[in-house]
């Protein structure tokens, strides 16, 4: 394996991951993202996707093994960068001095069968809500997301925050969640999550034919749009004072119920 090296913090690679890690329009633009550490960058590779680039620390690359070496194979180009590049690069507290760029997938075709079961996000602006929320979804074995709006899945915090799972799972996109919930409730039941007592019970939803469960935004719940367009409103019922729940910890319940 040819290594090429990096030692300034100023190199256009440098500074075009930098980009690719910090804006969602440059990612949109270039048809890249970015990842960083090893388990999250062999798993891409794993997974199928084309892999630009791998840049790595001569410690890493010490201490890679079998996995580094799978995940180089599979780079067009490996840089072996200084310390100081991988602070740059780098956008966690302590970095494992691994990271990549890899190629966005196409964009998957919109298909929900009969039977199956869906998280919508609407316009969820959290990272770590849509990760996390990823990361349930597939432990679960939802058939996949649908996203529509709000924090762009190729982000580096929902990336790692999923732990791969926006890399493994179906995540189908939608410009206007409304439109496509009218056309799904032609196929599978669609229900949208409020905090509102003349919901639905949770446990009273009958998914035994397949649904689309819609869990919206952190600040203004699900959209009106959204709610007209939905089959039926469901709620978790709550005691204590507490109003709403978290985004992703309202999805966790919802899909576990969803999938009983």
């Amino acid at each position: 394996m040819q290594f090429q090296t990096i030692a300034s913090r100023k190199n256009e690679r440098v500074q075009a991951f930098c980009r690719l890690r910090d804006t969602a329009a440059e990612r949109k633009r270039t048809g890249l993202f970015v990842l960083e550490g090893l388990r999250l960058c062999a798993d891409c590779a794993e997974s199928g996707l084309m892999i630009e680039s791998v840049f790595c620390t001569e410690a890493a690359k010490d201490k890679g093994g079998a996995r580094l070496e799978t995940l180089f194979s599979a780079a067009e180009t490996v840089f072996l960068i200084s310390d100081a590049v991988a602070e740059k690069l780098s956008d966690t507290v302590s970095t494992q001095g691994v990271f990549c760029v890899a190629k966005c997938p196409p964009r998957a075709a919109f298909t929900v069968r009969r039977g199956e079961r869906w998280l919508a996000l609407d316009h969820i602006q959290n990272p770590q809500n849509l990760g996390a929320a990823s990361r349930t979804a597939e432990a679960l074995g939802v058939t996949g997301l649908i996203v529509s709006g709000g924090c762009d899945r190729f982000n580096p915090k929902a990336l790692r925050a999923s732990m791969g799972s926006l890399l493994r799972l179906p995540v189908l996109e939608t410009e206007d969640l409304a439109e496509t919930l009218k056309t799904l409730g032609k196929t599978v039941p669609t229900y949208a999550a409020v905090p509102d007592e003349t919901a639905v019970p949770l446990r009273e939803a009958d998914f035994s034919g397949g649904a689309v469960l819609v869990v919206g935004n952190e600040g203004n719940g699900v959209s009106d749009a959204v709610l007209e367009a939905a089959s039926a409103r469901v709620t978790i019922p709550m005691r204590g004072r507490a109003e709403s729940l978290n985004a992703a910890a309202a999805a966790a319940i919802l899909m576990w119920e969803m999938m009983q």
